[in-house]
């Protein structure tokens, strides 16, 4: 989230062999890969994203609102259309979602000031108050079952997702506490390394967790709560894949031997994910998908950090930055076919079961074409379907993944819970 505020190949022949029958000869179509015009919707990708359950793993609008001072929904009413958001309720309507995980993110420097729990206090009550002041739309969603009857009443599936393990304060009791107020998953770092894990955007400090880290993986689990390991570094992300007892997400990351940025996912890592059950949820932000966007956002970012370590003022690191801006061309922005090759490429190396969709909006401000906003989802049914995806895999990649990874999360819940008596 916000990553603009702090921010080769064989798993195995079996794995390779599934993918490929399950996407009829993908690639080899006259739409396939190579073609890179833009993505004409059809009444066929319409019906199946109709029937399908479509699911986003992260959408920072909780705090894209209280960042442009909107707390209770008077000034941006999302009910209708609002140009300074990348999400409102008739673009959701019109990309089919039927399931959100809402980002309770606060920034990593609530950290060091101490104010980290009750921010995310304060962010929790506002999806509370999007769900109060629209019940007509959304509904809060704890468990799978609660997702599928929320989603037969025609209403969107709402799930909250804490973005950062800052918001815990080192206190296993704040964890459970933020379970109990219906957290669903939690990423375990930020763009900074906490004092129990090292972050993808910060220097190691761990090699991956320490013994408390892997306790709140342990507590997790035992909670039934998704272990999130987006933005966390490739270290920390193989100590997790060793020790966790359920399912792993990556809730908004993308391929890294795609573009090649420390926020995506390494193909050595992908094969853990696959033999451990899990997902990833790939991003939408151009500068997390697009190779060359990619590039300049890690230079700028790094540029940034050396600002700060050398000048300790936050407004001459602005202005610096600001120059910097100026002389580098603009992010490249890519389009969805950007996107559609990391899904690819996880699809290769970790199989059809292990990716789904995890867009960003309302937390990155450049994002490839036909990948505007939340009225976007069906084009990437489309894209997927040009390219050879059958309607199964497509709904797989939209949110039956997710699905899988929820109901074993809970699963292994209750058994840790059954041994635990």
């Amino acid at each position: 989230m916000n990553e603009l505020i702090n921010n080769h190949y064989l798993f195995t022949s079996t794995v390779i062999l599934t993918a490929v029958l399950s996407t009829t000869c993908r690639g080899e179509d006259s739409a396939g890969p190579q073609d890179r015009s833009p993505v004409v919707l059809t009444d066929q990708a319409r019906e199946i994203h109709s029937r399908a359950i479509v699911i986003d793993g992260h959408n920072d609008l909780p705090w894209e609102l209280r960042a442009q001072g909107s707390l209770s929904f008077t000034r941006l009413d999302i009910s209708q259309h609002q140009d300074s958001l990348q999400t409102d309720i008739p673009r959701l309507r019109k990309g089919g979602l039927d399931v959100q995980f809402w980002s309770v993110y606060v920034p990593a420097s609530t950290a060091y000031d101490g104010t980290a729990l009750t921010a995310t206090l304060e962010q929790i009550e506002m999806v509370n108050a999007m769900i109060d002041r629209y019940p007509e739309t959304f509904e809060l969603a704890l468990t799978v079952a609660d997702i599928r009857r929320i989603c037969a009443d025609g209403k969107i599936a709402s799930l909250i997702g804490v973005e950062g393990g800052h918001s815990i304060e080192n206190s296993l009791n704040v964890l459970r506490q933020l379970y109990r107020l219906g957290a669903r998953y939690m990423t375990l770092t930020h763009s900074d390394t906490l004092d129990w894990a090292d972050s993808a955007t910060d220097k190691p400090r761990h090699n991956g967790l320490t013994p408390f880290g892997e306790d709140v993986v342990a507590e997790m689990n035992k909670l039934g709560m998704l272990v999130d390991i987006s933005h966390v570094s490739p270290d920390t992300m193989k100590h997790v894949l060793r020790v966790t007892k359920a399912p792993v997400i990556f809730s908004h990351s993308s391929a890294r031997a795609v573009a090649d940025s420390p926020r995506n996912v390494p193909d050595d890592v992908l094969k853990l994910v696959a033999k451990n059950g899990g997902v990833v949820m790939v991003n939408f932000f151009s500068g997390f998908v697009v190779p060359s966007a990619a590039d300049r956002y890690h230079r700028r970012l790094n540029y940034e950090r050396e600002l700060k370590a050398e000048l300790d003022d936050d407004t001459q690191v602005r202005i610096e930055i600001r120059k910097w801006d100026k002389q580098e061309p603009k992010m490249e922005r890519g389009t969805i076919h950007d996107l559609i090759d990391h899904i690819d490429h996880i699809v290769q190396v970790a199989g059809i079961d292990h990716v789904g969709l995890g867009s960003d909006f309302d937390g990155v401000s450049v994002l490839p074409t036909q990948l505007d906003d939340v009225a976007s989802y069906p084009y990437i049914t489309q894209a997927l379907l040009d390219r050879g995806y059958n309607e199964a895999d497509i709904n797989k990649v939209l949110g039956e993944n997710l699905l899988r990874v929820m109901e074993e999360t809970e699963k292994v819940s209750e058994q840790l819970a059954t041994e635990k008596k």
